[in-house]
C-alpha cells in the first residue's frame, strides 16, 4: 500500500473531459483526505457507454487493460462508468480492490433512501441498468429510471442538461415516490448539488460513492 492511497479512475469512454470531471468530483468528495487519484481515458473507446454494443466493447477494453497489469501501481481501481463494463473480468485479474461506479452508487443510494429513482443518460441504457439492479438483488427497491437523452459529454452541462435532469428527477420523486435519486452517469456530477437543493431529497453522485467505496476497501472497511 502506498503511503498516500493511489486510486485509478479508469474511464472506458474516449472523453478526456469526462475523465477530468470524474477525478474532480472524486477529489471534491474527499477534500480532507490525502489521496492520489489518477484518471486514465480509454482513448479508442466509444464516445459514451449508452447502447449494449458500447457496453460490451467497453467491457472487453477494460479486461484488456487489466490484463496489461496495474495492480502494483495502485491501491484500488474504479471503473469510471455507471454501467460498470467489465467489472467482474477486471476483478478476476487484479489483486487490488476494483470498484464499480454503478454498484457503489446504488449501494450508497439505498443507504440514503428506501425507494431509489435513477436519472439515466439515455433510454438505451435503462434496460441494462434494470437488469443489473436485479442481479445485485436490489431491483425491488428501484422505483424506475428516467432518461435525459443527451450525450454523456453534455450530461454535466447546466445549460444542456439541468432542466431535463430536474424534470426527470421530479417525475421519479412525485409520480414514482422515490425518496433518493441516483445520478446514472459519471458525467453528471457537477449538477448534483443544484439538483438536490431543487428536489429536497438526497441526490447521490456515483463518483463520490465510488471513491468512498475505494477508500473503504483500501482501509479494510465494509459498508453495510
Amino acid at each position: 500500500m502506498n503511503a498516500v492511497p493511489r486510486i485509478l479512475a479508469l474511464n472506458p469512454n474516449s472523453s478526456e473531459h469526462v475523465t477530468q470531471s470524474v477525478v474532480h468530483a472524486m477529489r471534491c468528495a474527499m477534500p480532507e483526505r490525502m489521496i492520489d487519484i489518477v484518471g486514465v481515458t480509454c482513448s479508442d473507446g466509444p464516445e459514451g457507454i449508452v447502447t449494449q454494443a458500447d457496453f460490451e466493447d467497453a467491457g472487453r477494453r477494460m479486461a484488456a487493460c487489466a490484463s496489461n497489469g496495474f495492480s502494483g501501481t495502485y491501491d484500488a481501481a474504479v471503473i469510471a462508468c455507471f454501467s460498470d463494463p467489465g467489472l467482474e473480468a477486471v476483478r478476476s485479474q487484479c489483486a487490488i480492490p476494483v470498484i464499480g461506479m454503478g454498484e457503489a452508487g446504488m449501494r450508497c443510494a439505498l443507504r440514503a433512501g428506501g425507494r431509489v429513482g435513477v436519472v439515466a443518460v439515455a433510454d438505451a441504457a435503462i434496460a441494462r441498468h434494470l437488469a443489473y439492479w436485479e442481479r445485485m438483488g436490489v431491483g425491488h427497491r428501484v422505483v424506475g429510471e428516467r432518461a435525459l437523452n443527451i450525450s454523456v459529454a453534455a450530461s454535466g452541462d447546466h445549460e444542456q442538461a439541468f432542466a431535463r435532469m430536474l424534470a426527470a428527477a421530479e417525475t421519479l420523486r412525485d409520480a414514482l415516490h422515490a425518496d433518493a435519486i441516483l445520478l446514472g452517469c459519471a458525467g453528471m456530477s457537477a449538477l448534483r448539488g443544484q439538483l438536490e437543493s431543487a428536489l429536497g431529497v438526497p441526490v447521490i453522485d456515483p463518483c463520490a460513492a465510488a471513491i468512498a467505496a475505494a477508500l473503504d476497501a483500501v482501509n479494510g472497511t465494509v459498508q453495510p
